[in-house]
């Protein structure tokens, strides 16, 4: 993921600001992090240099 893509990032659930936390780096990207709202305090990993901000639900059964 590219450090320009937080300009236009947002938290799916409440289009709050999202925060990179960066644990891994390489070739210019982000490759391993996370991105928290810090606005509903849910997390979204970031994994091989891709961002997952699909809203975490439970399931049932």
């Amino acid at each position: 993921m590219r450090r320009n893509l937080m300009e236009i990032l947002c938290c799916p659930v409440c289009k709050g600001e999202l925060f990179l936390t960066v644990t891994e780096e390489g070739g210019g990207e982000v490759l391993e992090g996370t991105l928290r709202c810090a606005a509903c305090s849910v997390d979204y990993p970031i994994s091989e240099g891709i961002p997952n901000l699909l809203p975490q639900t439970a399931c049932g059964d």
